[in-house]
């Protein structure tokens, strides 16, 4: 192998590890944010979305790219499916444990999107149905009413943040520039955190502490805006089925993070759920499809 190819090979690898943390710092720093009360959903909402716009804007600038090609990037529909997820993900962690809420979100993220595979004709192979019946099954296992089980209504919220960020993710398939399009999405979901917040204000009320907001703006500046840029940069050189695979380590970066940062417990039914979950998914995105 030469000097260049192994070079190559070991930023990308980088690059990956570098996304994967802050894709789980996300979870992080939310649910350290909103345990205390340090700030309410709808703001922390609000402060990541405009913070990951605010730099992703300065990035594209930075690299030249014009004001009026970086405003056209992007498409509503998105932007709504953006906010779903992040306003869906604040609120529920109000509630769940990081990791539970992790797994909850790419469960539903990867259901999503080999749901839709199948819905338009994706034919998948016995194992990866095996695989699929099985991440089903965790699943379902994880929220089934019980000692252990986490908030019924917070767990419905994670997993429209994972339908959510599914739908987001397929819309960007195939993307020139992911990284105008994903400036151009949350800038265009900046109305919408707004409009949340102002509902959250007029019915409940907000607060925010500095720390909170610290925790806001770095979600949304580092582990989003600069996660994203991350991420693609990795995907150059990495196959489908492996940028799959590798998403699947997010929850347990999480689980692992809200143990020793946050000291959460780690169940037996979140371990074995994320058994069932993450090693089904594994299967189905590893197996050839017929």
């Amino acid at each position: 192998m030469s000097t260049p190819t192994r070079s190559h090979g070991t930023r990308i690898a980088l690059f990956t590890v570098v996304a994967m943390i802050a894709f789980a710092g996300n979870s992080l720093l939310c649910r350290l944010a909103l345990r205390g009360a340090r700030i309410d959903a709808a703001s922390f909402t609000l402060v990541r979305v405009a913070s990951a716009a605010l730099v992703l804007w300065i990035i594209l600038l930075a690299r030249g790219a014009p004001g009026d090609d970086t405003r056209r990037a992007g498409s509503w529909v998105s932007a709504f499916a953006l906010i779903v997820y992040a306003a869906a993900f604040s609120f529920a962690y109000v509630r769940l444990a990081a990791g539970t809420g992790a797994l909850l979100l790419f469960g539903a993220v990867q259901a999503t999107m080999i749901g839709y595979g199948i819905a338009t004709g994706e034919r998948l192979a016995a194992a990866q149905w095996l695989g699929l019946l099985l991440a089903l099954a965790g699943l379902v296992w994880l929220v089934l009413p019980g000692l252990a089980a986490p908030d019924p209504a917070s767990s419905a919220l994670m997993i429209a943040a994972g339908i959510g960020w599914g739908v987001y993710s397929l819309r960007g398939r195939g993307q020139s520039d992911p990284v105008a399009a994903t400036a151009g999405n949350f800038l265009r979901a900046l109305p919408f955190a707004i409009a949340v917040s102002a509902l959250a204000l007029a019915f409940a009320g907000t607060d925010a502490d500095v720390s909170g907001l610290a925790y806001a703006m770095t979600s949304g500046a580092l582990t989003s805006g600069l996660g994203y840029v991350v991420w693609y940069a990795a995907l150059k050189g990495l196959k489908p089925a492996t940028a799959a695979t590798v998403q699947l380590s997010v929850p347990l970066i999480t689980a692992a993070g809200g143990v020793l940062l946050l000291g959460e417990t780690l169940t037996m039914r979140l371990a074995a759920s994320a058994v069932a979950i993450l090693g089904g998914i594994a299967l189905v995105v590893s197996s050839k499809p017929r």
